[in-house]
């Protein structure tokens, strides 16, 4: 079994190209993004489980959610463990009123929806995250080489130290 990488929700983003939205997840030190791209309705899904919106009537998401609390079952975290041709694949695991662990595919979009109303962990495998993930280091080191550039604008030669190279020293 590959390693897993907890994730978290970033947030719902739009590709600037198609107008598609895509769930964004980071890791715990905010260093790799996954970004996913999603269905409109699992967007909205998505979001109003973050901004904590209601709806009038139970939308797909929520009734899921109401079969499992009524049925006894409980989602204690989702996996995101596999990417073949640009596609995701997701698990659900369940447990039963008797502890029984129960592992059911999904849509990552669907399973998101449902951890985010679950509190349930959000986990990709190791491949997952070596092959989909962007990394947001990429910000901080162009803050950095501008800090960096600032500094050397403001260097002038009396800034250095003289050293004394002792010719025999260097044979």
């Amino acid at each position: 079994m590959s390693p897993l990488i907890e994730l978290y929700v970033m947030g719902i983003a739009l590709d600037s190209r198609t107008g598609t939205p895509i769930v964004v997840l980071n890791d715990k030190e905010n260093r790799r993004a996954l970004p996913i791209w999603i269905g409109t309705a699992e967007a909205s899904a998505i979001i109003r489980q973050l901004e904590q919106i209601k709806t009038a009537r139970p939308m797909t998401h929520d009734l899921i959610d109401s079969i499992l609390n009524h049925t006894g079952y409980g989602l204690t975290r989702i996996e995101i463990n596999d990417l073949t041709s640009d596609t995701y694949y997701a698990s659900l695991y369940l447990k039963d009123k008797d502890g029984q662990e129960h592992v059911i595919d999904a849509r990552p979009s669907d399973a998101i929806a449902l951890a985010l109303r679950n509190n349930a962990q959000i986990f990709a495998t190791a491949n997952v995250v070596s092959e989909g993930t962007i990394s947001t280091d990429q910000v901080r080191d162009e803050e950095e080489t501008q800090a960096f550039k600032e500094f050397i604008k403001e260097l002038k030669p009396s800034d250095f130290h003289k050293f004394r190279i002792d010719d025999e020293s260097e044979q």
